[in-house]
C-alpha cells in the first residue's frame, strides 16, 4: 500500500514518447512544478498534454512547449503564452480548444467511467462541426467523449503514503478530475504524512486514484499576474 517514491525522477520512470498526459493546475496555480521539472528533464517528446492552459511563456507547461516536447495540447484557455502562439501559426503544434466547464466534466466523466455525455455548450459554434448533436428537453446538445490518459500529474497540499490527498483552496481547481482520470496517477505534495494523519471528512482525492506519490521541493509557486491597489494619497 506504500506508494511513496523518492521524487519526480523515479515516479516518472516509465514515462514515453507519445504518451497523454493530464495535468492539473490553473494558470500558474496548483502546478505540479517538480513533475514539469522532470519531464523537461527526462527529454521524452511528442507528448499530448491536456491542461486547462500551458502555463506561461516560461513558467508551468510551458518550459516543455519550449523545450519542443508537446506535440499536441486540449486546452481551455492559452492567451498568456508567446510560444505556443508561435508554434500552432508555425504548423508545429496540434491544438484542441474546449470550452472550460466542457473540459473538467469531460476529465470528470474519464475518472467515473462514463464514455461521453451531452452538454448544451458549444452547439452553433465551431465546437460542434462534425460531432453528434441531439435535442434533449428543447435545447440542442452536443456530444462529448471524456478524457482519459496515460499518466496524470497532480500537486496537492498534503498526501499521505497511500496517496490520499488534500488540496489547499483555488489550488485544488483542475487537480481532482485530473487524478481520477490517469490511468498511472502522480501527486506530488508539499507535506507528505503518514497514514491516519489526515482527517478522512477533509480528503479531497481517495488513495485508490493515486499509483505514486511524492513530496516536492523547491516550489517557486509563481503569479501569473501581479495586480496591485492603486495607493492612495
Amino acid at each position: 500500500m506504500d506508494k511513496t517514491f523518492r521524487d519526480a525522477r523515479a515516479a516518472l520512470h516509465d514515462l514515453r514518447d507519445g504518451a497523454t498526459i493530464l495535468a492539473g493546475g490553473f494558470g500558474l496555480s496548483g502546478n505540479p512544478e517538480n513533475c514539469i521539472r522532470a519531464i523537461r528533464e527526462l527529454g521524452v517528446n511528442a507528448l499530448t498534454i491536456v491542461s486547462n492552459n500551458c502555463g506561461t511563456t516560461d513558467k508551468g507547461l510551458g518550459v516543455l512547449l519550449a523545450n519542443g516536447q508537446v506535440k499536441k495540447m486540449v486546452s481551455s484557455y492559452v492567451g498568456e503564452n508567446k510560444v505556443f502562439e508561435r508554434l500552432y501559426l508555425d504548423g508545429k503544434l496540434e491544438v484542441e480548444l474546449c470550452p472550460q466547464g466542457t473540459l473538467a466534466e469531460r476529465l470528470r466523466a474519464g475518472g467515473a467511467g462514463i464514455p461521453a455525455f451531452y452538454t448544451p455548450t458549444g452547439y452553433g459554434t465551431k465546437r460542434a462541426e462534425g460531432r453528434e448533436v441531439r435535442e434533449w428537453h428543447g435545447r440542442w446538445c452536443v456530444l462529448e467523449e471524456a478524457i482519459t490518459g496515460d499518466f496524470a500529474i497532480v500537486k496537492a497540499w498534503k498526501g499521505d503514503r497511500w496517496g490520499n490527498l488534500v488540496y489547499r483552496k483555488t489550488a485544488r481547481n483542475f487537480n481532482p478530475m485530473c487524478a481520477a482520470a490517469g490511468k498511472i496517477t502522480i501527486a506530488e505534495v508539499e507535506e507528505l504524512v503518514d497514514v491516519g494523519k489526515l482527517d478522512p471528512d477533509g480528503i479531497h482525492t481517495p488513495g485508490i486514484y493515486v499509483q505514486r506519490i511524492f513530496q516536492g521541493s523547491g516550489y517557486e509557486k509563481p503569479i501569473e499576474q501581479r495586480t496591485v491597489r492603486k495607493r492612495t494619497a
